[in-house]
């Protein structure tokens, strides 16, 4: 296999993982606004959900992830020089970032598993978000090759998740206030 046959394989994985880093924290949402349920629905649901992340875990998430390394390393030992470059490193270190991101959404996987939900749901929503991040610091790099113009991207990226999460918050604010005074 050449070059270009293991960048279009992680391309491939990586959207893969994302999508799996993308939908499991939206599971872990819908999951615990379940236990708020009457029952039998909670228990329906919470088969369901658990059922659904399972899957997601054990068909998508880990098996893209592994792939996505193996082909990016594979990459870097085609290309060794990439590693002297600045843009590089800073890359890997964002892909360990987002490995500890895997590892920690494991974690609370199998938490809710127990049922336990030390997350609110408006907590696990801005976790999701955190998996964006990565991906916009990652494909700047990339594209850019440059370690510092990833950077006004990815912060104008954090505004607009500040500015948006900020407008839900006063637009839930006014909906309780209605609901309460109707």
């Amino acid at each position: 296999m050449t070059y270009l046959h293991f960048k279009a394989l992680h391309i491939i994985f990586v959207v893969s993982w994302f999508a799996g880093l993308f939908y499991m924290p939206r599971l872990f949402v819908y999951h615990t606004e379940a236990k708020d349920k009457p029952s039998p629905e909670r228990e329906i649901l919470f088969a369901q959900f658990t059922k659904m992340e399972k899957l997601l875990w054990n068909a998508i998430m880990t098996p893209a992830c592994w792939l996505a390394l193996i082909c990016g390393t594979a990459m870097l030992y085609i290309t060794p020089a990439w590693l002297d470059q600045g843009w590089m490193r800073l890359k890997l270190l964002f892909v360990l970032g987002l490995l500890a991101y895997h590892s920690f959404t494991r974690k609370i996987l199998l938490e809710l598993r127990e049922g336990k939900f030390r997350f609110s749901s408006f907590q696990l929503r801005l976790f999701n978000e955190v998996a964006t991040i990565f991906l916009f610091s990652i494909v700047f790099l990339v594209v850019l090759k440059n370690t510092v113009d990833w950077l006004w991207g990815v912060l104008g990226l954090i505004a607009f998740a500040v500015l948006i999460m900020t407008a839900v918050r006063i637009v839930k604010r006014i909906r309780e206030k209605k609901a309460g005074g109707s």
